[in-house]
């Protein structure tokens, strides 16, 4: 059978199951592991027949059904087992039931941020330390940044982790002690927007001189509104555009951010005022928010700000591109005073009817004295005239010079022209070939009969150097038995065939005697 979620275990599942077994115990076996994000606040409790029966021994043997037989004793209490999965879960739903809606306070310690939203942190103080755990849909409704060394109060309930029979508090909410939640987290925010530069002057922009068009964003039914067409139709008939939101209560800045956003597509809005009358810090939150600072950030007309009364201030103050303390001063500030505006057009009038007449006088003066400094206009053309007579003629002379360089040119080019001409390149190149023939002719036969009369003497000194002539003489040559000549008696021996070579032919002798010259006979 599957556990059903909202259910657990009453108080006495985790208990003896006989006063005469204290070995035993009796949980409900039905309810499956849940991990702590998916543990629900436990109300109900479970029935008495869902209790199931502890396990046995895998050696114990099953009680009979009906006690034991007649005439036998009784048989021996069983140690029960069980498995850790199913002993920490029945130990979780007591500790759950028990602890369902718990108040702790402590000193955060060891903050981490799981990339799901999660937060993990110790909740200590000078004795003992608690693990905790904050799930990304409780985080995401914290009203300030919770940091390392915070004393905070947490709400929520004592559980076991399954998967690692850890102790931990699943927290639900959380404050800080000391300043106000609220209060921390406008510091906190007002921080970090101030780091981004969205407080900064320079980004601020200045209000129109005269807005087309007044948009407003506030309640439709409070006197807000009202004070602020008031007051500017007061000043000055300028049209006025409400897009209507909630200005505090649950969704409220979102309410606010999505009305801006929707205005300012009205051509004509020039300038936007975001409102709201004064009260608590709680009734003026909806102005705190980060999304609608962004939004009032991100909107491309200027913002006046006026929310509460002088002494209140708000996220929304500080990103807007200027604060009014209140809605009326607002109006005031967006739109001027129309007699004002009448009275300083009179005057600006009368300045310029007055300028522009010291103008007119100053250009006829000027006028005067340019036409005196220029002269009678013929004799300037006159002059125009005789200095286009003179540029004409240097332009002839110019011309005809030019020519006649180059009809010079021409004839020149035309010289080279015919010097260069195929036919004449021909016959000078013919006649070049047929010189440089009859020198080669000449050249080769002179070179034949050097080369001949060289080859002769260096045949005759050959001839007179070869071994034929001395052996012609009576010489021999006389070759040792591996073909060597012999020069010497030294290595040869008695017995030893030699060779030696006459003018017509070679004797094959052997050595009967060898005697030796002495040096010197």
């Amino acid at each position: 059978m599957s556990p059903r979620r909202g259910k657990t275990l009453p108080d006495a599942a985790l208990k003896p199951a006989s006063e005469n077994d204290s070995s035993q115990l009796s949980f409900d076996s039905r309810l499956a592991a849940q991990p702590p994000s998916q543990a629900a606040p436990i109300t109900e409790t479970a029935p008495a027949s869902d209790v199931a029966a502890p396990v046995r021994s895998a050696g114990a043997s099953a009680a009979p059904a009906h006690g034991p037989a007649h005439g036998e004793s009784p048989a021996a209490p069983e140690t029960r087992i069980f498995a850790v999965s199913d002993l920490v879960r029945a130990a979780r739903l007591t500790l759950e039931s028990r602890f369902s809606d718990l108040r702790v306070e402590g000193e955060v310690s060891g903050l981490k941020r799981s990339a799901n939203g999660h937060l993990y942190f110790t909740l200590k103080d000078a004795e003992a330390q608690l693990d905790c755990v904050m799930y990304a849909r409780e985080a995401v409704r914290l009203r300030f940044r919770l940091q390392d060394g915070q004393q905070v109060r947490c709400r929520g309930r004592l559980t076991i982790y399954e998967a690692r029979g850890r102790f931990q508090l699943s927290v639900h909410g959380m404050e800080p002690t000391g300043a106000g939640a609220l209060a921390l987290a406008f510091e906190q925010l007002k921080q970090k927007l101030a780091a981004e530069g969205l407080f900064d002057p320079e980004r601020k922009r200045p209000l129109p001189f005269l807005p087309r068009r007044l948009g407003v964003v506030t309640s439709a039914q409070g006197a807000v509104i009202r004070d602020i067409v008031r007051v500017a139709h007061r000043r000055f008939p300028v049209p006025i555009l409400l897009a209507p939101s909630p200005v505090q209560g649950e969704g409220a800045a979102a309410a606010i951010a999505a009305a801006l956003a929707e205005i300012v597509k009205v051509p004509d809005v020039d300038v936007v005022i975001v409102a709201r009358g004064g009260g608590s810090l709680e009734d003026l939150w909806a102005f705190n928010d980060e999304a609608l600072a962004r939004a009032i950030a991100a909107c491309p007309v200027p913002v006046i700000s006026a929310v509460g009364h002088e002494t209140d201030f708000t996220i929304a103050d500080f990103v807007a591109d200027l604060r009014a303390p209140t809605p009326s001063a607002a109006a005031e500030l967006a739109v001027p005073v129309a007699a004002e505006l009448l009275a300083e057009l009179h005057l600006l009038g009368r300045r310029l009817g007055r300028a522009l007449h010291a103008e007119t006088r100053s250009l006829r003066l000027r006028l005067e004295r340019t036409r005196a400094a220029l002269g009678d206009p013929r004799r300037l053309i006159d002059l125009r005239r005789q200095g286009l007579d003179d540029f004409v003629e240097r332009a002839v002379r110019t011309l005809h010079a030019a020519s006649a360089q180059r009809r010079a040119d021409l004839r020149s080019l035309e010289a080279r022209l015919f010097r260069s001409h195929p036919q004449r390149q021909i016959a000078d190149q013919r006649a070049a070939l047929a010189a440089a023939e009859r020198r080669l002719l000449a050249s080769g036969t002179s070179l034949v009969a050097h080369r001949r009369l060289s080859l002769e003497s260096l045949a005759g000194k050959l001839d007179a150097l070869s071994p034929l002539k001395v052996l012609d003489r009576g010489y021999s040559l006389t070759r040792g038995p591996g073909g060597q000549v012999l020069r010497s008696c030294a290595g040869l021996q008695q017995g030893d065939d030699v060779t030696v070579t006459l003018r017509d032919g070679d004797l094959r002798t052997r050595i009967e005697e060898i005697v030796a010259r002495r040096e010197g006979s």
